[in-house]
């Protein structure tokens, strides 16, 4: 397995958020989510394993899981860094 220098280090920032427990109360899958939210099946996996994402996508996701945006700390949690 090869090492990577410090300087050429991936910066994957986690986050966690409720995402998946919101979603699966709603027995939803991560399709009908991604649907309903006008994203892609593999943004929600991603927004579900803590990356970030952007403001525009939480407010789908938000949104899709009947959410308003004020409700933003309920799905995606206090610390969580806003995205590009």
């Amino acid at each position: 397995m090869a090492v990577r220098p410090p300087g050429n280090r991936v910066d994957l920032r986690r986050a966690p958020n409720n995402v998946r427990r919101l979603r699966e109360s709603q027995l939803l899958t991560k399709a009908e989510l991604a649907r309903k939210a006008g994203v892609s099946p593999l943004t929600v996996s991603r927004i579900e394993s803590g990356l970030e994402c952007r403001v525009d996508t939480q407010r789908k996701i938000i949104l899709a899981l009947g959410y308003t945006p004020s409700d933003r700390n309920k799905v995606f949690g206090r610390n969580n860094r806003v995205g590009r």
